[in-house]
């Protein structure tokens, strides 16, 4: 079995592969606090949980946006497997040409991203992640990774609101049901979310006209799965995409 870690300013998740086959996944919390004991204690208890033994772990390979958990990570897959893991970063082979104008400045989840998006589309591709902070990563005809925007989370944008704003409360991040809200809840949710697929869509439009191309769209990240079904421009939602990414990567940096 292979095993994918993606380690992201809010979540750590961990994808099981058996073959091409994701068959489990994990999510818990990203806490720069925590050593590399305590994450190899909890990642065994849930493989325990799903009778996988240490021993059914053959190769890891790790993507991390927090430096401060790259190592412990990679101490992690030492001592719970006895392997060392491959890390995304400089070096590794991607398949894919960097033309961002300094290539080590490119988040490993966004090459990561980028190389999954291209392999399903074989042709241009926008690949835009709703993590901490949203993506949007372009690939080129070629299969070149062009470059990308970094905008502020749908959920860390709502914080700000919620924290800053002293009469308005706190509402869940769902759709409300029209646009123009006839409350102070459904105004908020209405901006929160409909506001950001009018941010996303307007991005998208941006690139394309930019680029001159037509490009697919495919989302990924936690709150993708709200956004995608309103946007115009999004044709496609992919939950484990950094996952699928991860597991190509390993393939291209694992033969001869």
């Amino acid at each position: 079995m292979l095993l994918t870690i993606d380690v992201g300013n809010t979540n750590i998740v961990y994808g099981l592969f058996e073959d091409k086959t994701l068959v489990h996944q994990f999510r818990v919390e990203s806490d720069r606090g925590r050593t590399a004991d305590e994450y190899t204690v909890v990642l065994r208890q849930l493989l325990a949980m799903h009778d996988i033994a240490p021993g059914d772990i053959d190769a890891a390979i790790i993507a991390s946006v927090v430096p401060a958990l790259t190592e412990p990570m990679a101490r992690l897959v030492k001592r719970a497997f006895g392997s060392e893991p491959l890390v995304v970063g400089p070096g590794i082979k991607t398949g894919m040409p960097i033309l961002y104008e300094n290539p080590r400045e490119v988040g490993a989840d966004r090459i990561v991203n980028a190389v999954a998006a291209y392999e399903r589309f074989k042709g241009a591709v926008i690949a835009v992640d709703f993590g901490t902070a949203t993506t949007f990563d372009i690939v080129t005809p070629k299969g070149e990774y062009l470059g990308g925007v970094i905008a502020t989370g749908i959920q860390l944008s709502a914080e700000a609101l919620f924290a800053r704003a002293a009469r308005l409360p706190r509402v869940e991040i769902v759709a409300p049901p029209r646009v123009v809200g006839r409350n102070t809840v459904h105004s908020m949710q209405s901006g929160i979310v409909f506001g950001y697929v009018c941010m996303v869509d307007g991005l998208v439009d941006r690139i394309r006209d930019e680029v001159g191309y037509p490009a697919d769209v495919i989302a990924t990240g936690g709150l993708g799965s709200l956004i995608a079904p309103l946007s115009r421009t999004i044709g496609h939602y992919d939950a484990d995409l950094t996952m699928v990414g991860l597991r190509l990567l390993h393939e291209r940096n694992s033969g001869p």
